[in-house]
């Protein structure tokens, strides 16, 4: 097969259209790996891409996507073979690189994870860029010292894709877990995936003037950024830490060193997208054994021709849980 359809984004009059369109296999980038895509996922990192941000993607017409999860159809290296199933979560997949919004990538097979034992294709994208995100917060911050016997754990942006994994494997640890949204209608969702506490998130954006606010969480992950992030912090136990992977509500906070100082508090930066593939195995690895979740209640399934809405519905904020996109 040599042609084969994919979401492209194209540039028109300063507007970005999508729309599924066939591509031919000859138009990919050069690889060592050529990839029959089955199943990807739906990130706002994508929907930035589809909507231009020259910060994720440069050239137009581009083709998002930065999951994927499928068969391998040729390889030029000896560690991986033809019908080999394998995944891929970040590196420049997506961004400049053609995507998992397509049936088809090549790519360098250094992006390349054969598939975990205890995870089908389609599970593996389920968890996607946000799962793997979601265990690397829980991994650093137990790291940190965090256990589920000194109290609460905070995760804001609960309803979104890092959030809602992030509240479900807490939950599944023994955590007593606080979930912070702004959507109220969905406290049943966060109550099914294991959180204990609803937290609105306008009582996060309260005292944003003061140097510090009243001790609160044994831990957090923060998945907004902004404001948000810094009350966060201002609000940590003695000895806490909170992991940061996410900027919905901003990139920049102010803020004072006292937390710091007097709460020994901790700031813990999490980056998926280039983390070594060692360390990107290990976490699939726990997630497909010690960590496997049944994520089957926050994950909706489209197609290639249903992406543009759901696209969106994401920048608007009303995407809940996990989107998975099915390419088969």
């Amino acid at each position: 097969m040599s042609e084969f359809k994919a979401l492209v984004v194209s540039e028109e009059a300063g507007n970005y259209v999508s729309s599924v369109t066939d591509r031919h296999i000859d138009d990919l980038p050069e690889g060592e790996v050529l990839i029959r895509v089955h199943y990807s996922s739906l990130n706002y990192k994508d929907a930035l891409s589809a909507s231009g941000n020259k910060g994720v993607s440069r050239n137009f017409p581009h083709t998002p996507g930065i999951d994927a999860a499928g068969v391998v159809e040729a390889s030029s290296v000896a560690e991986l073979s033809a019908g080999d199933e394998v995944i891929l979560t970040g590196y420049d997949l997506g961004m400049n690189t053609a995507g998992g919004f397509g049936q088809y990538i090549r790519v360098p097979a250094a992006w390349v994870l054969k598939r975990p034992e205890g995870l089908s294709l389609r599970e593996s994208m389920i968890l996607g860029t946000a799962g793997l995100t979601a265990a690397l917060c829980v991994d650093k911050l137990e790291q940190a010292g965090l256990s589920p016997d000194q109290g609460p754990v905070l995760v804001t942006g609960a309803t979104g894709g890092v959030g809602s994994i992030a509240v479900a494997l807490l939950a599944s640890l023994g955590y007593e877990v606080a979930a912070a949204t702004g959507k109220s209608l969905k406290a049943d969702f966060l109550t099914q995936l294991g959180a204990k506490h609803i937290v609105d998130r306008t009582t996060l954006e309260a005292g944003k003037e003061k140097p510090m606010l009243k001790e609160q969480w044994a831990g957090a992950v923060d998945t907004v950024g902004g404001e948000i992030l810094f009350n966060v912090v201002k609000s940590l136990r003695y000895g806490g830490s909170v992991a940061c992977c996410g900027l919905t509500a901003g990139g920049q906070f102010q803020g004072s060193v006292f937390p710091f100082i007097l709460r020994n508090v901790n700031l813990l930066g999490i980056d998926s997208v280039e983390q070594p593939l060692v360390v990107k195995a290990s976490m699939w690895d726990r997630l497909s054994v010690q960590w496997k979740l049944d994520l089957s209640q926050l994950v909706s399934e489209i197609t290639l021709a249903e992406l543009p809405a759901e696209i969106e519905r994401i920048l608007g904020g009303k995407m809940v849980g996990r989107t998975l996109v099915n390419l088969t």
